[in-house]
């Protein structure tokens, strides 16, 4: 038997949902499965390519909802699930069918999406999730950006941080899948002391140095909006939380950058900002406007790698409404 799982690619929460979905298939659902993992990413255009639905059993998880009949498993948390009404519709019909009920999840109230398999597993499957306890919080952690300060999320002295941008940065297409099935197997520890992922941290690391110091360079911060344009210096990812670092008095940041595949609008707030929740807008629902979508906290736009000019012309609305919805007074900008 094949099992195809499909996940968020460069992302620890998608690579930790696809772990332990394996896990508790295997355990659980079927033994002597052979897994596939197949990354998904958010670019512009199609998302999936149903040629690739060529497993026995074909699961998607931490990513949006597809109606192909060739998905048998889905489990999401993200705001953003459904890319069309017609999607929603066709899930919330499935959810009639105890059949599809059991096999399809979705729950925006979960941090990550690695906690609601965990969930589902334990309390519908019997799984036994105490040995994954640690990944759960870990996804928990980076997924919710539930760091205790900016700090700690930008200097990256905890295994998870590091494996996390190992994951996000990855350029080889066979990194991610290898590391898939050792994060259930092993702590975070073990698994970043393998050679093929120690080997990759020393570079990462320099690269992440960049990084901080050409947003430190390029960013700016006016009531309470961080942005910032790097997309001159391609990178395949960044520390989502150097804004924060940068300008602890921000409440939003909208950053451009160019990736191999896209040019995206990276559209964020600050965990650590002392501002009530009431008070935020929701930045999902602003990012689905262009096609994109994310958490109310935290989301993204892609373009294609040519419509740089779209993009700009995007976030500079985004920037504007934001500004305009300041829910802070004006601070005076403070740069490390």
């Amino acid at each position: 038997m094949k099992v195809r799982v499909f996940y968020h690619d460069k992302c620890f929460d998608g690579a930790c949902s696809a772990s332990l979905f394996a896990r508790f298939h295997r355990e659980r659902i079927a033994a002597g499965v052979d897994y596939e993992f197949r990354g998904l990413v958010h670019r512009a255009g199609a998302l999936f390519d149903e040629k690739e639905f060529t497993g026995d059993e074909n699961a998607i998880v931490d990513f949006k909802y597809s109606s192909s009949p060739a998905i048998t498993w889905w489990f999401d948390h993200h705001l953003s699930a459904f890319l069309t009404p017609e999607d929603h519709r066709h899930f919330l019909a499935g959810q009639k069918d105890a059949k599809v009920r059991e096999r399809k999840f979705y729950d925006p109230e979960y941090v990550s999406c690695t906690g609601l398999i965990a969930r589902i597993a334990a309390t519908h499957f019997g799984f036994d999730a105490a040995p994954v306890a640690e990944l759960v919080r870990w996804a928990d952690i980076v997924d919710g950006a539930h760091y205790e300060s900016a700090q700690s999320a930008v200097e990256m002295a905890e295994p998870a941080m590091k494996l996390t941008m190992a994951i996000e940065s990855a350029q080889d297409p066979g990194f991610v899948p290898r590391l898939i099935p050792l994060l259930t197997e092993m702590g975070l520890a073990e698994v970043l002391d393998q050679p093929f992922v120690r080997d990759l941290i020393p570079g990462l690391l320099e690269r992440h140095r960049h990084a901080l110091e050409l947003i430190r360079e390029r960013s700016s911060c006016e009531r309470g909006t961080i942005t910032f344009d790097i997309t001159d210096h391609p990178l395949e990812g960044y520390n989502k939380f150097i804004p924060y670092y940068l300008h602890p008095q921000a409440t939003y940041s909208i950053g451009l950058s160019r990736s191999s595949f896209r040019t995206k609008i990276a559209v964020g707030s600050n965990p650590w900002a002392r501002v009530p929740a009431e008070q935020m807008v929701n930045l999902a629902v602003i990012c689905e406007r262009y096609g994109g979508g994310g958490h109310a906290r935290v989301g993204a736009i892609s373009f294609p790698r040519e419509k740089d000019d779209l993009a700009r012309e995007a976030a500079a609305e985004i920037v504007a409404e934001l500004r305009a919805h300041d829910p802070t007074p004006l601070q005076k900008l403070s740069v490390r």
